[in-house]
């Protein structure tokens, strides 16, 4: 398997006494980085809170949120979220959001775990922002000069990094040039960390 002791996540949505709940993870592009967009995870636990989302958990300081909303919309989900970061911030921020069962996928899917058995310290997932042309894939190469390798996934790329992400060539921005869509990049054991705690979210709300 591509990930070890995950358990199993249902499609179901999380039933309160008036509504349905859903469970939802949305990373953050680009904040507390380099001293630039410097957002507190306790401000933005609150944007979270004041959208009326529930069970709001963040994770690490580069804008990792896990919450459940009675919203269905993802996309005006992303819409109202970035818009309160903008209004509470004074800066925008791309906002990429998933349910669990897509990010289970993306974990079982990675073809340097599930093929060849990569070291997961040199592995990272890029997410897309929304899906490009499929055109764009025919044409989207790692620069030949690289030992770095990415593959395909479902709306992420797939990264192995033998030097370390921070050497990389297949960086955001190589991403967004080659796409023109934005992006952010999580590394595997984040990703993986990610998944529990919507797990554990899950668990707590049966």
């Amino acid at each position: 398997m591509a990930f070890e002791n995950l358990g199993r996540v249902s499609q179901r949505d999380y039933t309160s006494s008036e509504c349905k709940m859903s469970l939802y993870v949305t990373l953050l592009r680009g904040i507390n980085v380099g001293g630039k967009k410097m957002l507190p995870m306790e401000t933005l636990r609150g944007i979270y809170a004041g959208l009326g989302f529930s069970g709001v958990r963040t994770y690490l300081q580069s804008g990792n949120v896990v919450f459940e909303s009675a919203e269905q919309d993802q996309a005006g989900l992303v819409k109202r979220i970035e818009a309160h970061i903008e209004q509470a911030c004074g800066y925008s921020v791309p906002v990429f959001i998933r349910q669990a069962a897509e990010l289970r996928r993306v974990l079982a899917g990675n073809p340097y775990l599930t093929g060849r058995r990569e070291d997961p310290s040199k592995l990272h997932v890029t997410f897309l922002y929304q899906a490009p042309p499929e055109e764009v894939w025919s044409r989207l190469v790692a620069p030949g000069d690289t030992a770095d390798e990415f593959a395909k996934g479902e709306m992420a790329v797939y990264l192995f990094c033998p030097n370390g992400y921070g050497k990389t060539r297949l960086s955001n921005s190589f991403f967004e040039r080659k796409i023109n869509l934005p992006v952010t990049t999580r590394n595997w054991n984040t990703v993986n960390a990610l998944y529990k705690m919507m797990l554990e979210n899950q668990t707590e709300g049966e």
